[in-house]
């Protein structure tokens, strides 16, 4: 037994991917350190300080695999009661393993491959487990399908912000400059603004999730130092369908797509959830700006008014996503659907299995407890 722990945790170690081992071009922010194509507009005289962490809540290096189902059951889950993310376990009464067993996901699998198999677009979806009541376990129908992200891919633009911020990198006060020709098509409230002005980094971030800004998205690409870092933590996190290719609406001839799938999705929300990639404050920001979405035709629509929920779309004329956390005291889960063709039979279709998630973890209403299985 002890011979078998050890080899686990060597094996662990060893799949430990750097995140900083790509060039990282935000290693430092200052004017005169700033790498070609960061932005750093900010005059010296007048710069906020760059806020320095402890060591402990940087992550140089990512666990690529799936966190023990021991460490994860003692990481902090979102009290939506409350409104405040990261309640440790104990806080909120009996723990997952003293829940009644709820039914098994096999049959959610089922249910949402019938809802799949019906649909005239294309979808995958994923679901992953993070309460600890169904083991930790996550299920996907057709998981590895790999369309074009639209702004999911958001996600992974913050989570790298967010992550030079933990490491003394960039500030959240940083103040850079947008000025118009930065401006881009499709979301946002940037384009109608009075530019040029300087937009703090926290603003910008909190405009890419909330209204999903296509032009703050691109200039925190640019203040990231480029595309580059952003791909280095996808391949750190071990997700192999997912690249931010270029820019959005980028006009270059060599400009690439963006792409992701929906097991890629759920492995980065679980590992902001369990904490292997920020530290608690940033996790927590991060899940905020989630729950801060305005657009609500998706996850939202489909289930209750009350339902606590956190997530990001992505729309094109042919894709609709929806993706984020089921904050359900005692049944988190991470979700992610995904669709191809039309938008309005995409959405219809994300709305459906939404709620088929929804009605099979949510707790039931007459013991505030999911359905168990009935005896053999």
């Amino acid at each position: 037994m002890l011979t078998h722990r050890r080899a686990t945790i060597v094996a662990a170690v060893l799949s430990l991917s750097l995140v900083t081992a790509a060039p990282d071009p935000a290693a430092e922010v200052g004017p005169a350190a700033a790498a070609p194509g960061v932005r750093s507009d900010t005059p010296a005289a007048a710069e906020t300080p760059t806020r320095t962490t402890p060591a402990r809540t940087c992550v140089r290096a990512v666990a690529s695999g799936r966190v023990a189902a021991g460490r994860a059951a003692r990481m902090p889950r979102a009290d939506a009661a409350a409104g405040a993310v990261g309640a440790p376990p104990d806080a909120r009464g009996a723990p997952p393993d003293a829940l009644p067993v709820p039914r098994d996901l096999g049959a959610l699998t089922k249910r949402l491959r019938e809802i799949v198999d019906a649909a005239d677009n294309r979808a995958g979806v994923a679901v992953r487990d993070l309460s600890g009541r169904y083991g930790f376990r996550d299920i996907a129908v057709n998981g590895s399908f790999r369309p074009p992200a639209a702004s999911v891919i958001k996600l992974w633009i913050l989570a790298e912000l967010l992550r030079q911020v933990d490491c003394g990198r960039l500030s959240l006060e940083k103040k850079v400059l947008v000025e118009r020709r930065d401006v881009v098509a499709g979301a946002g409230d940037l384009r109608d603004e009075k530019l040029p002005q300087r937009v703090p980094v926290r603003r910008l971030a909190e405009l890419m999730i909330t209204v999903s800004d296509n032009t703050a998205t691109n200039v925190l690409i640019d203040t990231l130092g480029g595309v580059a870092p952003v791909n280095a933590l996808i391949r750190a996190l071990g997700q192999q369908q997912t690249q931010l290719g270029s820019k959005l609406y980028d006009p270059s001839p060599r400009a690439r797509g963006n792409y992701t799938s929906a097991v890629d999705v759920v492995s980065l929300l679980a590992a902001v959830w369990e904490g292997r990639l920020l530290s608690p404050a940033s996790r927590d920001f991060m899940i905020d700006l989630m729950r801060g979405q305005t657009i609500d035709t998706k996850i939202p629509a489909a289930l209750p008014p009350d339902a606590p929920v956190a997530h990001k779309t992505g729309e094109l004329e042919d894709a609709a996503h929806d993706v984020g956390y089921y904050l359900i005291p005692g049944s988190e889960v991470a979700v992610a659907f995904l669709t191809a063709g039309p938008e309005a039979p995409g959405t219809e279709l994300v709305r459906e299995l939404a709620r088929a998630v929804y009605d099979h973890v949510a707790p039931a209403p007459t013991d505030g407890l999911a359905e168990a299985d009935a005896p053999d």
